[in-house]
């Protein structure tokens, strides 16, 4: 019971960061009806930001984190302006090309820039770890839960509460009689890509100092997201929260229990398992996001 206690504690810590990746995708998706597959390399240049705010410039760890998240909603929206506008009316196929050759620029520009050693991001936490009877865990882990919950919350929010968010889901129920009815659609599909990159950079600069920072991070991290928005449902903000801690639980409970050599297949096979059920996946919404 004391283990099956630790290893749900570690999943709730990666369930997190997860989420955030899914959420960002979906949004992406199902506003834009675009796939990102940007996604992995934004997720390794959120880490990299971090890195370089906390150690290059000397910024305080715990600002550090809105320097990232910051950092990649600037780039998300530069990538949809400069990328994504001009082939609005494109082929999905010449889309895909686009972001894929992005993804891969990206990619191979932190190789260049910091080299294919791996960096660690230290952090002013203690390294004595929390106790909780049984239950062992890292202050920074700790912080990268907050941290990834406030984020949740702030995106369910914007969603649910804001004009923004409203702009949002009209679009994605219909961009053209939204567009009627005054929305500026294409700021709406730049506002949407900016906060998807920025949730996948956030996610990279709270598992960054957790691991180490490398070029290829991002190359799983995009996998995992698109296996999360497909066990959730696409278009489905809960349910690309719920999907990432569904992932990550039964990563960490594989891990434990049969081997950690099958960490990353555990989840895959719960996701075969959900989609034979419901290929939908498990909240797929047609009517909006949200």
């Amino acid at each position: 019971m004391d283990q099956l206690l630790q290893h749900c504690v570690n999943a709730l810590v990666l369930g997190g960061t997860y989420a955030l990746l899914g959420i960002g995708l979906t949004l992406i998706f199902g506003i834009m009806n675009v796939v990102n597959f940007t996604h992995g390399a934004l997720y390794t240049f959120g880490a990299y930001a971090m890195y370089l705010a906390a150690v290059g410039l000397g910024i305080n760890f715990y600002l550090a984190l809105p320097v990232a998240v910051v950092a990649g909603l600037v780039l998300g929206a530069a990538i949809e302006f400069t990328l994504l506008r001009p082939l609005r009316r494109s082929d999905i196929d010449t889309t895909m090309l686009v972001m894929i050759g992005a993804g891969i620029i990206l990619q191979s520009g932190a190789l260049w820039i910091f080299g294919g050693v791996a960096k660690a991001i230290p952090n002013p936490m203690p390294d004595q770890p929390l106790n909780i009877g049984p239950v062992s865990v890292a202050w920074v882990r700790l912080f990268v839960f907050a941290a990834a919950l406030v984020l949740i919350g702030v995106t369910y929010l914007t969603i649910n509460r804001t004009r923004l968010g409203r702009a949002m889901r009209a679009t994605f129920q219909d961009h053209d009689t939204a567009a009627l009815m005054g929305v500026n659609v294409s700021l709406i599909y730049t506002a949407t890509f900016a906060i998807g990159s920025a949730l996948a950079a956030a996610a990279g600069a709270l598992l960054g100092p957790v691991y180490v920072v490398f070029p290829q991070m991002g190359d799983l991290a995009a996998v995992k997201a698109f296996a999360i928005v497909i066990l959730g449902g696409l278009g489905s903000i809960p349910g690309a929260t719920i999907g990432g801690f569904i992932l990550a639980f039964a990563e960490e409970i594989g891990a434990g229990y049969i081997s950690s050599g099958y960490r990353d297949a555990m989840g895959f096979i719960i996701i075969i398992a959900v989609l034979l059920a419901k290929p939908t996946g498990l909240f797929a919404r047609a009517e909006r996001i949200g």
